[in-house]
């Protein structure tokens, strides 16, 4: 079998297309799924941590609303205002006891029903005076150095607005309510004259965010934490070495650990501007499609023979039929029109055999009868039948429709062998004349499949106008003229080319005349050569032009490098209707 035959080309096809896939169902495919996996488990992760985040809002939320109380409370602003007086150490005894009594009573009656987690608040005054409310009824160390806390210089910066504190210490406590607590903070301002007047801080226990941690559940190994605004790692459910926190800081979305990989997902909590990150086991995601790997392989074993056999069965069935008409083709090429293509059953490819018979037996019948008659008359019929459908033509059209089949297009194989089909019966038509709008509807089968032939190099346009679709015309009078525009004026160029064909009625000299045009933007030719290089196609119609229209008018004109014209003018008082 030789490498450029037919059949070995389809071999050689039909094992880059089964390799292909093979390698799509056993590697791409599982892949493809392990990363499925892995987004709807993030999807599902994010959808999770959105939860999370608003309940640790929540607390955040409770937190801070436990920080803007002196500002609804008017007897403790202006217990604040004599306290940060310059003058509050004259006042009279009354006024201390009236602010030492708001300050120590306030903040226990909001502190009754706050949630249990949230353990106490401490106000600090300008005067450095201390008042805490906590659930272990603990006090304050004497003289702590408030001031030089972390936390207290970070409420000053945020000049009133709400200062999230991270886990850390009380360690400003005699007997802490907590082991580790997380608080928002704030600096009470005077109202009217935005002096400071104290600092609140609320403080939760961190066991909430133990709570609220441990309770995530994603179906594999995980890891959780919480990250500050600064983005360093200040809460997580499990210790994490520093080279991972080191990953987490710089923004990865893949964290290498010592024994796995792990996928990060990270969601906002607002309006601390904190992140909660969730570290997701990469090994575990990907055991999950293991049983994939192992069914692709079967799967594509077990394909392989299967389409080996459909390819065997298919490629014969499809191939021999187009072989044995391009054979047959060469023949009537080289004269011998007696030789006919053997048919058998009843699918497209036997109907375009039948056709194809029927128009060797009608082309010879033809020839048989007509070419004996009148010497002029049956000379122009029968350069007509030259320029109907030739064997080149068909020959070229089966070598693509054998591409098509190549390649595997399918739909456009049955359309390209309908639209052949079509054109061959509108041939066999024994008849002489035919409307417009059949000769358009040949034209479209026509270029139809020179567009198969030449792909975007050809456009075709079409346009007829409905006064004159069932005018009568000679048949297969424009199908030379858009023939030679094809291959002497578009198939030579070297860019895409338009071909537009049109029929319509225009006015001239005050009669009704039917113009017919084929018009190119091709190489274009002189047409002070036109006699010379006029083909048999184009003379055809010439001289059947004359015989049939006494007064019709046949037109060339073209420039070089821009394209052809030609044009038919037949007096409408002329024309069958």
């Amino acid at each position: 079998m030789r490498a450029t035959s037919l059949q070995s080309k389809l071999t050689i096809f039909y094992a880059i297309t089964i390799i292909v896939p093979i390698l799509i169902i056993c590697f791409i495919m599982p892949f493809y799924y392990q990363n499925l996996i892995e987004k709807e488990t993030q999807t599902l992760t994010e959808t999770t941590l959105t939860s999370t985040a608003r309940n640790i809002e929540t607390y955040l939320d409770d937190l801070e609303r436990l920080t803007i109380v002196p500002y609804f409370n008017d007897s403790l602003m202006n217990a604040l205002k004599l306290k940060a007086s310059p003058n509050y150490s004259k006042a009279n005894l009354s006024t201390k006891m009236f602010v030492e009594k708001t300050l120590s009573t306030s903040l226990p009656a909001y502190f009754q029903n706050l949630r249990e987690d949230i353990v106490g608040t401490i106000l600090l005054t300008k005067d450095n005076s201390v008042y805490i409310e906590n659930k272990s009824l603990s006090s304050s160390y004497p003289n702590f150095p408030y001031k030089k806390q972390e936390w207290f210089s970070k409420t000053i910066k945020a000049d009133g607005k709400a200062a999230f504190i991270g886990t850390h210490e009380q360690s400003y406590m005699v007997s802490p309510s907590a082991d580790k607590v997380f608080s928002v903070a704030r600096l009470i301002k005077d109202p009217e004259t935005l002096n400071p007047l104290a600092v609140i801080m609320a403080d939760a226990d961190t066991v909430i965010l133990k709570e609220i941690l441990n309770d995530l559940n994603f179906n594999v190994k995980s890891y959780a934490a919480i990250l500050n605004e600064d983005n360093e790692l200040f809460y997580s459910s499990s210790r994490f070495t520093p080279e991972i926190i080191k990953q987490i800081k710089s923004g990865k979305t893949t964290i290498k650990g010592k024994k796995d990989t792990y996928v990060l997902v990270s969601k906002g909590i607002k309006p601390a501007n904190w992140k909660i990150v969730v570290l997701l086991s990469k090994s575990e995601l990907s055991s999950k499609v293991k049983w994939m790997y192992f069914t692709a392989i079967l799967f594509a074993v077990g394909g392989l023979i299967l389409t080996f056999f459909v390819f065997f069965v298919l490629s014969r069935w499809i191939v021999n039929p187009f072989r044995m008409m391009m054979n047959v083709m060469k023949k009537v090429q080289q004269g011998d029109l007696q030789v006919r293509v053997e048919t058998s059953g009843n699918d497209e490819i036997t109907q375009l055999g039948h056709s194809f018979n029927r128009m060797i037996d009608q082309i010879n019948e033809l020839i048989n009868r007509e070419y004996r008659a009148v010497l002029n008359q049956r000379n122009a019929e029968f350069r007509a039948l030259q320029s109907q459908i030739s064997p080149h033509f068909l020959f070229n059209t089966l070598n693509g429709l054998v591409a098509l089949n190549r390649i595997g297009d399918r739909n456009t194989l049955e359309k390209s062998i309908l639209s052949l089909s079509k054109m061959l019966r509108y041939n066999l038509v024994q008849e002489d004349w035919t409307t417009v709008r059949a000769a358009f509807e040949f034209l479209q089968s026509y270029c139809g499949l020179q567009q198969l032939r030449f792909q975007d190099r050809l456009e075709v346009e079409y346009y007829f106008d409905e006064k004159v679709a069932d005018y009568m015309i000679p048949k297969l009078i424009i199908q030379p003229l858009v023939e030679n525009a094809i291959i002497h004026g578009i198939e030579p160029a070297s860019k895409a080319c338009r071909l537009a064909i049109s029929a319509k009625l225009i006015l001239e000299s005050d009669s009704n005349i039917l113009e017919i045009k084929i018009a190119d933007d091709g190489v274009g030719f002189n047409t002070e050569r036109i006699i010379e290089s006029e083909s048999i196609g184009v003379a055809n119609v010439r001289e059947r032009l004359k015989m049939l229209y006494q007064n019709s008018q046949f037109i060339i004109e073209s420039t070089i490098g821009h394209g052809t014209t030609v044009i038919i003018k037949v007096p409408e008082e002329e024309v069958k209707k």
